[in-house]
């Protein structure tokens, strides 16, 4: 059968409900707790990661998958599916070498090179999920890559995100901010917000002080930014569902909320933002393409 394959990794952040029924295929990046390795999300959960976080002296690292493991990856997929394209979606290459990796995985396939399309979302977590899921309902729909592929680019345009952090420690660890600055804004209870840019780089928004003050401002961003308009949703959570549903209630007072969809921020954010973090990835409703 002639179809597009969507390939993604696993810092997309893609509940698996969502990966299985769409047939979404995800490759594993690692992550490092000293000397012992994890496959994210198969051989460390998001729930157990946070756990492991929180008691570490030193942050985890992590580690994208090699050239080799994408070549293994594409090859596969071409050889039991013969008639098909592969597009293949992945993390900023602002913060990782994922996509690069890709891209040189897809750069060893020699005669089939031309059946893989590699992404880069510039984005991170299910900022670039929501693209990943959006792909995988066009190609069984029957669109081509190419039309896939500007069909991403009007969507993440149009998308908004905001990660709202609980606790400045894992900025201040991760070298993000300094260890005065983060002294003080602990003693402040200053939450700061973050989004990634159009270059899918990590940037501050703005702060607030105390958690209800920090969403009241999320939910002015959006406004100003999706004023008027039917929004889907999903609301990121770093382990804790009910603070996600809690945020969810509050947007629901302010929008009409179409689609929404709750999900797991995984090792590779969550590094740097910490337990406690809530995102919000929100996009106008019927917008498609």
């Amino acid at each position: 059968m002639n179809h597009t394959i969507i390939v993604t990794d696993s810092t997309a952040d893609i509940p698996q409900e969502l990966v299985d029924r769409l047939g979404i295929i995800v490759v594993p990046l690692m992550v490092m707790f000293g000397s012992t390795t994890y496959l994210d999300g198969i051989e460390m959960s998001a729930a157990q990661f946070y756990s492991e976080l929180v008691r570490a002296d030193e942050l985890p690292t992590t580690s994208q998958p090699s050239p080799a493991r994408f070549l293994e990856a594409f090859t596969t997929l071409l050889e039991q599916h013969p008639q098909s394209q592969i597009v293949s979606i992945h993390l900023s290459s602002g913060v990782s070498g994922t996509y690069q990796s890709a891209l040189l995985g897809k750069s060893m396939l020699e005669a089939n090179e031309d059946r893989v399309t590699v992404v880069d979302s510039k984005s991170g977590s299910y900022g670039y999920g929501m693209l990943v899921v959006y792909a995988a309902e066009l190609a069984a729909a029957g669109q081509s890559p190419a039309d896939i592929v500007q069909a991403l680019e009007h969507r993440r345009e149009r998308r908004r995100l905001y990660f709202l952090v609980d606790t400045l420690e894992y900025l201040q660890k991760g070298g993000r901010i300094g260890k005065a600055a983060a002294m003080v804004g602990t003693l402040l209870n200053i939450k700061p917000i973050l989004s990634i840019d159009k270059d899918g780089i990590i940037y501050p928004v703005d702060k607030a002080r105390g958690h209800k003050k920090a969403t009241a401002r999320i939910i002015e961003l959006l406004e100003r930014d999706l004023k008027g308009q039917k929004i889907n949703i999903a609301v990121g959570h770093t382990a804790d569902r009910s603070a996600a549903e809690a945020f969810e209630a509050q947007l629901a007072e302010h929008f009409e909320l179409g689609d929404r969809i709750y999900t797991e921020i995984g090792a590779v954010i969550g590094t740097h933002v910490g337990p406690g973090t809530i995102a919000i990835f929100a996009w106008p409703a019927g917008d498609e393409r």
